[in-house]
């Protein structure tokens, strides 16, 4: 279906939609995945970073071609259900914004994690709460205010978490030892799978940064062009930083779990760059977090503005700013709420498992909407024909059949309560007209 949205202002380019998505998906995770990828595969790790680059390749290419497609507000929730209709719409938007609330949780506690090793205030708990609060409601007041100072947030957050990261890569080639990086055995497929499913997280991300379809300039140009730019960009980078990482710390690099840049830039330049690498781990978290708070209210406002789910509110549009700015304000408040309890410990391992499924949603809405609806001649569509699509398939159901029986029995669980909850809203509806 198609719906209009002249309330909201394009002024996202292609510049500062790469911004969002690099943003999004370079976040803490990075600062520690050279060591757990090094323990797995070594010297060889670089090939892992390969194989998991084509692999997102093919999926980002799926996103691509969908939202040349569908540009309205809404990211993989509004493909979903241009495609699907609005149950799977709910389920995709529904698992979206969970899983989104529970990493944005996760990463804001870990953002005052790293504080309290600079001063023990930040260790007791009125502290704790005091710079949550000033995080999400800090936050949520800039996106209210308006897209362009949202994306403007954005922009500085990306230059300020790349810049420590570069500054690793650009001096730390003098200090890398070549036989560090010497590979003496290839890894088995088996272990390949395992490293490349750990690594398929650190990826993860630009599902929630194009959310922002209908506040992009010329989407149907913009969208494909700033996620070939961004992944290219972060495959790249993550290679360079695992590479430098081997090479200067060699077979002590899985010893660092916790802080193996920190380590490497130790060795680099001295407690400065332990210091400095520390701080853009800080500044990563609360660049990620200003990234989902300005991406993902977007969804619950389009669920609303669909009625997919049955709050009007959520769906209006402030007259001054033109944001969806009570979505802002719910989004804040709910993961300000699970922050400051900690009780998402007990969800996380559905938030894994749901943006797989979300994954598999969209592959599947590209090749419905591909024979469902006649292609512009402005839309973007892979080339090849159903090949990427289903090779996409493939390696998402080969990394959900790697999954824990838990984490699919908790999504099973999830998805069977979704279903309730949606079959009482539908049924409510029909009662009351």
């Amino acid at each position: 279906m198609t719906h209009k949205e002249e309330e909201f202002k394009r002024t996202i380019g292609v510049i500062g939609l790469s911004a969002n998505i690099m943003n999004v998906i370079i976040g803490a995770g990075i600062f520690a995945l050279p060591a757990i990828v090094a323990a797995s595969m070594g010297a060889s790790s670089i090939i892992a970073y390969v194989f998991c680059g084509i692999l997102m390749a093919l999926i980002m290419l799926c996103f691509a071609e969908a939202a040349s497609k569908v540009t309205q507000t809404g990211g993989v929730y509004s493909y979903i259900e241009t495609a699907f209709g609005p149950y799977a719409g709910f389920l995709a938007g529904i698992f979206t914004v969970g899983g989104t609330l529970l990493a944005d949780a996760a990463v804001s506690n870990a953002l005052v994690n790293v504080l309290s090793s600079t001063h023990p205030v930040f260790q007791e708990e009125w502290m704790r709460i005091l710079c949550l609060t000033t995080v999400f409601w800090g936050l949520a007041s800039i996106n209210v205010i308006g897209v362009k100072q949202g994306i403007g947030l954005v922009k500085i957050n990306t230059v300020a978490k790349l810049i420590p990261l570069l500054l690793l890569v650009i001096f730390g080639w003098e200090a890398v030892a070549v036989n560090n990086l010497t590979i003496e055995s290839f890894p088995d497929i088996q272990q390949l799978g395992k490293t490349s499913l750990v690594l398929f997280f650190a990826f993860q991300g630009c599902e929630s940064g194009i959310v922002v379809s209908g506040e992009v300039i010329n989407p149907k140009r913009t969208i494909p062009k700033a996620i070939f730019i961004s992944i290219s960009a972060i495959v790249v980078l993550y290679m360079l930083i695992q590479t430098v990482a081997q090479g200067v710390l060699g077979n002590q690099l899985p010893q660092f779990t916790a802080t193996p840049l920190a380590a490497t830039a130790n060795v680099i330049f001295g407690p400065i760059g332990f210091v400095i690498l520390t701080v853009g781990a800080g500044i990563s978290m609360f660049g990620f977090l200003s990234g989902d708070i300005l991406n993902n209210p977007r969804t619950l406002y389009a669920l609303a503005r669909d009625k997919v789910i049955p709050i009007n509110a959520l769906a209006k549009i402030h007259p001054s700013f033109s944001t969806p700015y009570l979505s802002i304000i719910v989004y804040a408040l709910l993961g300000f709420l699970i922050a400051v309890t900690g009780s998402f410990e007990s969800l996380v391992v559905i938030a894994s498992s749901s943006v797989l499924i979300v994954y598999l949603g969209v592959v599947f809405s590209v090749i419905k909407l591909r024979y469902s609806r006649e292609t512009k001649a402005d839309e973007f569509t892979i080339p090849g024909g159903l090949t990427v699509p289903i090779l996409s398939i493939v390696i998402i159901l080969y990394f959900l059949s790697n999954l824990a029986q838990n984490e699919i029995i908790g999504t099973l669980i999830a998805i069977g309560i979704l279903s309730i909850i949606y079959a009482l809203i539908r049924f409510s509806k029909k009662k009351i007209s």
